[in-house]
């Protein structure tokens, strides 16, 4: 163990950048789990199946942070998988987005004129 190394697990000596990396990848791990949970607290607290927009940014998040360690690492199936879920996490933020806004503005102008009697 030299004055770079941080810790010794399992015959593998972790430098501090090492630990940062690993620390990094398991937040990321743990945002997107803990999305599972805001999950199912949403659908027991409706007594029905919800999936509410903290889930999709969690997802979104704990994907790019779990991406970003995945390419630390080089692993390409890591880095594959992860990139089409950060793909679909970030389409259902678009679609939620686009469908409030919708809902949120009022209807366009027609352009007639209605007439005084």
């Amino acid at each position: 163990m030299t004055t770079t190394d941080l810790i010794c697990l399992f015959g593998k000596c972790l430098s501090y950048i090492d630990a940062a990396w690993i620390t990094f990848g398991f937040l990321g791990q743990t945002i997107f789990f803990m999305r599972w949970v805001v999950q199912w607290l949403a659908s027991e607290k409706h007594a029905e199946s919800r999936v509410p927009i903290a889930f999709w940014y969690m997802s979104l998040i704990g994907g790019l942070i779990t991406l970003a360690y995945a390419i630390h690492i080089k692993d390409p199936v890591f880095i594959a998988g992860q990139s089409v879920g950060a793909i679909v996490y970030l389409r259902n933020l678009m679609l939620i987005s686009r469908a409030a806004r919708a809902v949120s503005t009022p209807p366009a102008h027609s352009g007639q004129i209605k007439g005084n009697g």
